[in-house]
C-alpha cells in the first residue's frame, strides 16, 4: 500500500466561477497545490510540467470535452497513469458507469459541496492508491 498523500491536483473546468470556488476550496481546506485550467487544451499544455497526483476533469466543456481530454492525456507519458476523476452534473448511474468505462477512477457530482470536496478526493485517492 502506498502511503503517499494526495498533494497536486490538475483541475480542468471551463466555468470561471466553479474553477475559482474549487481552487479556493482545494487549497484552503485541503492544503492541495492546484493548477487550474480553463480547457482540455490548456490541461494538455500545462499538465505534464505540473506533474499532478490526480486530475479533476469537467465532462461538459466547449471544444474538447472531458472524455476527449482524458483520451489525449493518456497519450502523454507523464500523465498516462495519473488517476482522473470526472466532475459532472450528469449523475445517472449509467452515465457514471460510462465515465468509469472511459478510464475515470470516480465521478464527483456537480454542484459539489465545497465542504466535502476535499474529503471526497482524499477518499478516492486512498482507494486508488490502496
Amino acid at each position: 500500500m502506498n502511503d503517499r498523500p494526495l498533494h497536486r491536483i490538475l483541475h480542468v473546468e471551463d466555468e470561471p466561477d466553479i474553477r475559482t470556488i474549487a481552487k479556493m476550496t482545494l487549497e484552503a481546506l485541503g492544503g492541495f497545490e492546484v493548477q487550474s485550467c480553463a480547457s482540455g487544451q490548456e490541461a494538455i499544455a500545462k499538465g505534464p510540467a505540473f506533474k499532478p497526483d490526480l486530475v479533476l476533469l469537467d465532462v461538459m466543456m466547449p471544444g474538447m470535452d472531458g472524455p476527449t481530454t482524458l483520451s489525449e492525456l493518456r497519450k502523454i507519458d507523464a500523465l498516462s497513469a495519473t488517476p482522473v476523476v470526472f466532475m459532472t452534473a450528469k449523475a445517472q448511474g449509467h452515465e457514471i458507469d460510462r465515465f468509469k468505462s472511459l478510464g475515470a477512477v470516480d465521478v464527483v457530482i456537480k454542484p459539489f459541496d465545497p465542504e466535502n470536496l476535499c474529503q471526497q478526493l482524499n477518499a478516492i485517492w486512498q482507494r486508488v492508491e490502496a
